[in-house]
C-alpha cells in the first residue's frame, strides 16, 4: 500500500466510525449502569450480615438497625427495578431524586 492508499483507508475508516456513532446514539438510560445503587446494596447486605454476627447486648438497637438496614435493602432494589424499568419504557412515574 502506498502512502496515499493507507490515508484513504484511514479517512474512511474514521468516517464510518463517526458516522455510526452520529446515526446510532446510546439512549440515556441505558447508558446507566447504577453503579453507585449497586455499591450501596452492596454496602447496606454487608451491614446486615455484621449486624447478624454482633453479639446481641446492644439493648435491642442492633434489632432495630437490622430492621432498618433490611427495610433500606429492599427500597434500594426497588430504586434498581424502577430505574431498569424506566430505562425500557422511557417513563419517570415519580421525581427524580
Amino acid at each position: 500500500m502506498n502512502a496515499l492508499t493507507l490515508w484513504k483507508a484511514s479517512t474512511l475508516t474514521l468516517a464510518g466510525a463517526l458516522a455510526f456513532t452520529l446515526w446510532n446514539p446510546v439512549k440515556e438510560a441505558e447508558a446507566e449502569p447504577q453503579p453507585h445503587m449497586k455499591a450501596a446494596l452492596a454496602s447496606l447486605v454487608a451491614a446486615h450480615d455484621q449486624l447478624d454476627k454482633a453479639s446481641s447486648d446492644k439493648g435491642g438497637h442492633r434489632v432495630a438497625a437490622k430492621k432498618l438496614t433490611a427495610s433500606a435493602i429492599e427500597e434500594v432494589k426497588k430504586g434498581i427495578a424502577h430505574d431498569e424499568k424506566k430505562s425500557t419504557d422511557g417513563v419517570d412515574a415519580e421525581p427524580t431524586e
